[in-house]
C-alpha cells in the first residue's frame, strides 16, 4: 500500500471525529421542545373528530377552530407520561380566558375516559384520533404537544413535547398573546 493512502486512512477517522464534535457542538444549548413545523402560519388541516366514546364532551372538526378566538390544541394520551407531568399546567390553562381543545391520540375510549376522571378535565373539546390520522395531518411527532390557533384559523404556534413551569409561562402564554394580536 502507498504511503499517502497509509497516511490518509489514519487520518479519515481523526476528521470524522473532528466532523462529529463540530456537529454535536453546533447543536448544544438548543431547545429540545422547538422543533420546527411547515403548519406554522398556514391554516389548520381539515378533519373531523368525533368525540371519545362514552364521554359526554363533542369532538370537534375543522370549522371549530376559525372565528371563535384563540383556540390552544394539545395532544395527549393516557398512556403518555409526560402527558401527566403537563396536566396541571393545562388545568391552570382552562382558567384563564382561551379555548382548550384537546386531540386523543391513539388511545382506547376507557382509558382516555379514566385519564380524565383521574387527572380531572381542562378541554373545551375532545376529539378521538384514535387511527392517528388527524395527528399526521397535524405534524405530531409524538405526544404531547401544543398548538395555538388564532381566530382566522391558523396555527401561530408548535410546542413539542411537555410543558413546564418555565415553557408554559415564558413560551406558551406569549404565544397565546401574539396570536390575539391580528397577523
Amino acid at each position: 500500500m502507498k504511503p499517502s493512502v497509509r497516511i490518509g486512512l489514519a487520518v479519515l477517522p481523526l476528521v470524522v471525529l473532528v466532523g462529529l464534535i463540530a456537529v454535536f457542538a453546533t447543536q448544544m444549548g438548543r431547545s429540545t421542545s422547538f422543533v420546527p413545523s411547515a403548519l406554522i402560519d398556514r391554516p389548520v388541516p381539515s378533519f373531523d373528530l368525533a368525540a371519545i366514546e362514552g364521554h359526554d364532551q363533542p369532538g370537534f372538526a375543522t370549522a371549530d377552530m376559525a372565528g371563535n378566538g384563540v383556540v390552544v390544541v394539545n395532544v395527549f394520551a393516557s398512556w403518555c407520561v409526560p402527558c401527566r407531568a403537563e396536566h396541571p399546567l393545562l388545568m391552570d390553562l382552562a382558567d384563564r380566558d382561551v379555548a382548550l381543545f384537546g386531540i386523543n391520540y391513539d388511545d382506547p375510549a376507557e382509558n382516555a375516559r379514566a385519564f380524565l376522571a383521574e387527572l380531572g378535565n381542562p378541554y373545551d373539546r375532545i376529539g378521538a384520533d384514535r387511527d392517528r390520522r388527524v395527528g399526521i395531518e397535524w405534524g405530531v411527532y409524538g405526544v404531547p404537544e401544543t398548538f395555538v390557533v388564532d381566530n382566522e384559523g391558523t396555527i401561530r404556534f408548535k410546542h413539542t413535547g411537555p410543558l413546564d413551569a418555565d415553557s408554559y409561562e415564558n413560551v406558551l402564554l406569549p404565544a397565546i398573546e401574539a396570536a390575539r394580536e391580528p397577523a
